[in-house]
């Protein structure tokens, strides 16, 4: 298949194939481009591995090879209804996943490439339709959703149909400045059996909270690392991806979640926006307002143009007495935490439960610090890196 351009515009010529048979994709409307596949492939993979291991519908909201979001289809809470913006209609469990896995960080998300588990459905695809998004991959559409979702971005919107029984071979390459690199597939199944060596004086992990640490450490199979997500109920809350230092990951993954948390305030649901203001305005707002440059939003002459009446100041006492109140967050690493002080950043978040491969001469120095919280945490034994 051509596409337009590589990465950037001066990457030509650009085209995907495979070495023996057909291709496992269908494009039934748009033309994706070389990071969009990059996106759906792995955003595939995550879905589909999620709905294996979970058995519930799976969605994930991907930008630049990494997820913004990703979530199982539980049912939205009224909160949750309302800081992810879903309405008052009936929601599939399908629209539940990407409902959350969008709202998890909405401003990562803008122009995010989406993959489902299951057929879209005319609920998910009410949803994507009033996103900002750049396409989505899905082992089927119904005819309302697929006629939905044709009409996004001018009749332009790219989606693609993946044949879900596809199974790649078992050895994969890659190119990298004429050079040909080859592995065996990471075909490693996550399940509970990982998470049987808990380390630390509390050994208490819930079923459910074991449902949290699998959902992360799935996720951050198929994310860029150095990574680290946070979990709870279902949806990761935080996913801090990319970076050189794993407490790097730890702070950027534990504020998006305090984020996600925050947005969930008595002062942020009191919010009175202006009619027709644009999402990604609304958005923006949002984070600018939960932010420390709240000021910025709250200046004479900007507020009017957001809010129908001027907030009040949500101030760092408030709010962090509100984050007080978020608990029983799970988080997984890809590698091993080799200070302490990750445990200190993900305890500040709510974090009880983690799961990560262990294996650091500190793991001593990490699993006091554990117990100094009262944390549950499981060595797994396994690196989960991911370029």
């Amino acid at each position: 298949m051509e596409l337009k351009y590589g990465c950037n515009p001066n990457q030509k010529p650009s085209s995907v194939y495979v070495k023996n048979g057909e291709l496992p994709i269908e494009v039934l409307n748009g033309k994706p481009g070389y990071i969009n596949l990059l996106d759906a492939f792995n955003g595939w993979q995550l879905v589909k591995e999620l709905k294996a291991s979970c058995g519930l519908p799976a969605a994930t909201s991907f930008k630049h090879v990494s997820p913004a979001g990703a979530s199982i289809g539980r049912p939205l809470s009224d909160t949750l209804r309302k800081i992810y913006f879903t309405g008052d209609g009936e929601l599939s469990p399908l629209a539940c996943a990407y409902a959350r896995a969008r709202g998890a960080d909405r401003m990562s998300s803008y122009g995010d490439f989406i993959a489902l588990s299951d057929e879209c459905d005319e609920s998910t695809a009410k949803l994507i339709q009033v996103e900002v998004s750049d396409g989505v991959i899905a082992p089927g559409y119904t005819e309302k959703a697929l006629e939905i979702l044709k009409s996004k971005r001018k009749g332009t919107y790219c989606i693609i149909k993946i044949d879900e029984n596809y199974s790649p071979a078992p050895v994969e390459t890659k190119d990298v400045f004429g050079v040909t690199f080859e592995q065996g597939r990471n075909e490693l199944k996550i399940n509970a059996e990982l998470l049987k060596n808990i380390v630390t004086e509390n050994k208490n992990i819930p079923p459910d909270k074991m449902e949290d640490l699998i959902i992360s450490l799935i996720t951050l199979k198929y994310t860029q690392s150095n990574s680290v997500c946070y979990v709870k109920d279902g949806q990761a809350i935080g996913i801090g991806a990319g970076q050189q230092s794993r407490i790097h990951c730890t702070r950027l993954a534990g504020q998006k979640a305090d984020n996600w948390y925050l947005r969930q305030s008595p002062e942020v649901l009191g919010l009175q926006f202006v009619d027709n203001i644009r999402r990604p305005d609304r958005d923006n707002a949002i984070d600018v307002y939960i932010s420390d440059d709240s000021e910025e939003v709250l200046a004479e002459g900007v507020w009017q143009n957001i809010f129908k009446t001027k907030p009040k100041e949500f101030t760092r006492e408030a709010k962090k007495a509100w984050l007080a109140t978020n608990t029983a967050v799970a988080l997984g690493s890809d590698a091993f935490f080799p200070f302490g002080d990750n445990i200190e950043r993900a305890h500040r978040s709510g974090v009880e439960y983690i799961a990560e491969p262990g294996g650091s001469i500190r793991d001593d120095n990490v699993i006091d610090t554990c117990n100094k919280y009262g944390i549950a945490m499981a060595f797994t034994g396994i690196r989960l890196f991911h370029h």
